[in-house]
């Protein structure tokens, strides 16, 4: 597997767990991944997740969550790349499914939700959409 976009690589290891309905993933670590499934976690789309160090970078074990037998995660999907960056002002930041899904974004002040930006004024780099 290629490993020039880390995220991407981790959306797909997440989807396809999804998918094959296992209770447990491994993806790749590293400090964007490790924050976005704190984010994940704190807005209930996974159960938890720790990181397993190993002689190179580590390892995320990603504990999905299923709710009556339905995944959490319906969608989850990378939106900027790394030849090709969405930034979006903090007026223009879309709404997932009406506001029922979120927008991870990595701002000035760090990686959070989209409403966590629009709450403090800012703007930032669309990574991705989970609903």
């Amino acid at each position: 597997m290629s490993r020039n976009d880390l995220i991407a690589d981790t959306f797909t290891i997440v989807r396809n767990g999804i998918m094959a309905k296992k209770e447990t993933v491994d993806a790749p670590a590293s400090q964007i991944t490790q924050g976005i499934m704190e984010i994940l976690k704190r807005e209930g789309y996974i159960e938890n997740y720790k990181k397993i160090e190993d002689k190179k970078q580590g390892i995320l074990r990603i504990y999905l969550k299923y709710v009556n037998n339905k995944n959490a995660i319906t969608k989850i999907s990378r939106v900027s790349s790394p030849g090709l960056r969405i930034h979006l002002k903090k007026d223009k930041i879309p709404y997932v499914i009406r506001g029922k899904g979120i927008v991870v974004m990595t701002t000035s002040r760090g990686l959070m939700t989209d409403q966590e930006a629009r709450s403090l004024g800012v703007g930032g780099e669309i990574i991705g959409y989970i609903w």
